[in-house]
């Protein structure tokens, strides 16, 4: 049974993302905004689809904590979950991400179409030059940023070591830092194509000011920020009775 329902989503995450990206393409040549609309539903059509295959909800706490400028979200990356849910969360956003993964057919085009900031991260001096540069852009644009300082998705309970790139924005910008924890990972596993039901934690913190502080500084203070509201969440899953295979 597992396998099926882990059939059904993907087949539903191929199928959909091919008709928002011809949709997308359409909308762009009418506005930026139509298109970013029509965009954010294949996010919300693929977090409706995990409540209904799956039983996933999420309960978040801390929304009034969302500031109301344009800010950099800095948040722990355990699973896809929280590429999807972000968008349905908080404005309009652009994403740190691989240069490489703009080439996937469709789900990379239509990455593309975000305005996201596509780094090269075997080119590290330039990848961090590259990062200030257009999350400065974006910020000006309107777009909120969303970095997962952590570079790749961890498991749940091991965290990786944090980067500064979102740090250094914050301090070049002085645009301010919203701290986000969660526990995606344990109903969406890395790397499987298994998931299970129960209701993911998301904590919203109060949004971080620069200051004129130093990127160290600030990126230790983020980095605190999460670790702490992490190691509040809930850990065990959540079961709606026996799950069979």
């Amino acid at each position: 049974m597992q396998y099926l329902r882990a059939l059904a989503y993907l087949s539903g995450q191929i199928v959909s993302v091919v008709i928002i990206f011809l949709l997308a393409a359409i909308g762009a040549c009418i506005s930026s905004n139509l298109k970013d609309r029509i965009i954010l539903q294949w996010a919300r059509f693929n977090i409706w689809t995990l409540s209904i295959i799956y039983g996933i909800t999420v309960n978040v706490q801390g929304k009034e904590n969302i500031p109301s400028e344009p800010s950099i979200i800095i948040s722990n990356h355990q699973s896809a979950w929280e590429t999807l849910a972000f968008q349905l969360i908080f404005p309009t956003q652009s994403y740190l991400l691989k240069k490489s993964l703009l080439k996937i057919p469709f789900l990379g085009w239509g990455l593309s179409m975000t305005r996201p900031i596509a780094i090269d991260r075997k080119q590290k001096v330039r990848a961090l030059d590259s990062l200030v540069k257009q999350g400065s852009e974006r910020l000006r644009e309107g777009r909120w940023l969303v970095i997962f300082p952590e570079g790749t998705r961890q498991p749940p309970g091991h965290p990786g070591k944090f980067q500064v790139g979102g740090a250094m924005i914050a301090a070049k910008t002085g645009a301010p830092v919203v701290p986000v924890a969660h526990n995606a990972g344990v109903f969406w596993p890395k790397n499987s194509m298994l998931k299970y039901p129960g209701k993911i934690d998301l904590v919203i913190g109060q949004s971080i000011r620069v200051d004129g502080r130093k990127t160290r500084e600030l990126s230790t203070e983020i980095e605190s920020a999460i670790l702490e509201n992490l190691s509040l969440l809930p850990s065990s899953r959540s079961w709606f009775g026996t799950v069979k295979k």
